[in-house]
């Protein structure tokens, strides 16, 4: 996806084109994940997989990224996913990943002269961060062994919207004003209508093309018809992250507050800490 790919600015009419726009593209990265990157390669020699690890798990399109790379490599072979950025990385081995992911194109870069593009765009990073910590805290708490696979479900869950802010920037603003003028409307609705599918079709459709690990897309699927234990952490952290988007006070959260005390077996006042010391913790 370099600089001079043109913005999408009228809507496909089905999943299928909206898919198409996507599934061969390369995914820009966060400007501080390709300096990390950067910086590391220049100490090939001393790196080893959690290093790197630590360098892209917060940024959900490198993370796509990895996982789509290793799942490619991995085509037709038999054997488990590699179901978490460090084992992908311990797969693929650290000189294939310094040759694969040597030069990346920046998020910074191509929305440089697209100000409120740049902003929807990290308001979205922000609400997926803080979904990825609330979902690994839950997991941590509830001593599941997958917590790493929570943690990325969570981080990549909007990154069809985080893909919507870089490509089609009008398109992104068009829904966020109306729910703006209407906070009661559903973003399924307001994303059907203006972009006549949901999201979560398209980054359901895309984590399938991209063969991302199983488990992952299972666990954020949010049509599943019975919601595993796993699942429920997942959409918890979702929901808490985007009703304390910007403090505390949303009606919503007493709701929220009463199933996650619930999935981890505590009173709610003992979630309420929860929550905030997770929170505080990443200030």
């Amino acid at each position: 996806m370099p600089p001079e790919t043109p913005f999408i600015t009228h809507a496909p009419r089905g999943l299928a084109a909206w898919t198409a726009l996507f599934e061969h593209v390369e995914l820009p990265v966060l400007a501080t994940t390709a300096e990390a990157i950067e910086e590391l390669a220049a100490n090939e020699d001393a790196v080893d997989a959690h290093m790197l690890a630590d360098a892209i798990v917060d940024d959900p399109l490198m993370t796509i990224k990895v996982l789509a790379h290793v799942a490619q490599l991995r085509r037709g072979r038999e054997g488990s996913d590699t179901e978490t950025v460090t084992e992908a990385l311990v797969m693929l081995g650290i000189p294939p990943f310094f040759r694969a992911f040597a030069a990346q194109p920046v998020v910074e870069d191509l929305l440089a002269e697209q100000p409120a593009a740049r902003a929807g765009f990290r308001r979205v990073l922000r609400r997926a961060r803080r979904a990825a910590r609330f979902a690994m805290g839950f997991a941590v708490h509830r001593m599941d062994h997958d917590a790493g696979v929570l943690h990325e479900a969570a981080l990549l869950h909007d990154f069809a919207e985080l893909l919507l802010w870089l490509r089609a920037p009008a398109l992104a603003l068009a829904i966020e004003e109306r729910q703006r003028g209407d906070p009661t409307l559903r973003s399924a609705a307001v994303q059907r209508e203006v972009l006549h599918i949901e999201l979560e079709e398209l980054e359901h459709a895309l984590m399938t093309k991209w063969r991302l690990p199983a488990l992952l897309v299972q666990i954020s699927d949010g049509h599943a018809r019975h919601a595993t234990a796993q699942m429920r952490n997942v959409q918890l952290a979702l929901r808490v992250a985007r009703h304390s988007a910007l403090d505390w006070n949303n009606a919503a959260l007493p709701d929220d507050l009463r199933d996650i005390a619930e999935l981890l077996n505590v009173a709610p006042d003992t979630a309420d800490r929860l929550l905030r010391d997770i929170d505080a913790e990443n200030d």
